[in-house]
């Protein structure tokens, strides 16, 4: 009997699945995200910039996904950490992308892709929505809208004004169609729709997409904060470790400055030290002298009162009593 001809579908799966084990085994930094109302174009967008940085998508069922790398795993003789986490990860709408690059270039990627999406009844909101104080274009007949949702509105030259702002959608809840129709009339697309990062594999290791987020200044921040805590420990503990040797050598060398002061003994880094020591006072007595002088109050000469010559105002000249 002839070899049964494969069918497209199952050619196509069978390169799926090998491409699938390919790409795993050759990038070892790992993106799971979410694609819910992601549309096609940006789909192609995406896939396009990311071949620009050396990385690779690949989405498909779970089904076939965890098929794909459970074969794998039985055919090598050690097991691949990376398998073992994504086999794990590979629920609901998740998809991969791979890359031996900067997972915070992958990031950026999929930022510059978002579409702007009006909220629709019966969605779970993901951001607050605040309708804007000002026109709003629509006639008087409208104000039921407003009404139902506590609007406090106006009519100026025969269309409706909002007064205040006021939120109507909140984040974590459902949206109604009142709401979901009063957004739409005032043209008002809360939501975006992008591809969003859950969680990523970094050599070897699973960590929350939050870290893609922090930048070079706050990393530092936070590493020097668990260095000077790692010292206060030491220190305490009397354990010397690589953040606290420093503390100690410069404590010891202050004692040693200490006992050079109160002795004959002296080494050329101390006598330094208690130079400027012994210069200090009298530089500081100079100073607080020149300090004094100069807020001395200046007083002022009194001139003394003359003599008024009043001219014979009484109309007599001056008598003896």
């Amino acid at each position: 009997m002839g070899k049964i001809a494969k069918s497209d579908k199952r050619v196509k799966k069978e390169a799926y699945w090998e491409r699938l084990q390919h790409v795993v085994s050759e990038y070892r930094n790992v993106c799971f995200i979410e694609v819910d109302n992601v549309s096609s174009k940006q789909i192609c967008l995406i896939r396009a910039k990311l071949r620009a940085i050396g990385a690779y998508m690949i989405m498909g069922k779970n089904t076939l996904m965890k098929a794909s790398l459970n074969a794998a795993q039985q055919e090598n003789e050690t097991k691949d950490s990376n398998i073992e986490i994504i086999l794990t990860q590979l629920k609901g709408n998740i998809n991969l992308i791979l890359t031996n690059g900067d997972l915070g270039e992958v990031k950026e990627v999929l930022d510059s892709e978002v579409r702007p999406s009006p909220a629709k009844p019966g969605m779970i909101a993901p951001a607050d929505v605040t309708v804007p104080a000002g026109p709003t274009g629509l006639d008087p007949k409208q104000t039921s809208f407003f009404q139902n949702l506590q609007i406090q509105t106006k009519i100026v030259k025969a269309q409706i004004e909002i007064i205040n702002p006021k939120q109507v959608v909140f984040v974590g809840e459902k949206v109604d169609g009142t709401q979901a129709l009063l957004l739409d009339k005032l043209k008002i697309y809360p939501f975006s729709y992008k591809m969003h990062i859950t969680k990523i594999i970094q050599d070897g290791n699973l960590f929350d997409a939050k870290v893609l987020e922090l930048d070079n200044d706050t990393i530092l921040a936070k590493f020097k904060k668990a260095a000077k805590t790692q010292a206060q420990l030491s220190l305490g503990a009397g354990f010397p470790t690589t953040a606290s040797v420093p503390h100690s050598l410069l404590n010891a060398f202050k004692n040693m400055v200490a006992v050079c002061a109160a002795t004959d003994f002296g080494f050329p880094q101390a006598d330094k030290y208690l130079a400027a020591a012994k210069n200090a006072p009298a530089a500081g007595a100079a100073v607080a002298g020149a300090s004094k002088e100069a807020a001395a109050p200046v007083e002022e000469k009194k001139e003394e009162p003359e003599d008024v010559d009043m001219g014979g105002l009484f109309g007599a000249e001056e008598e003896d009593y």
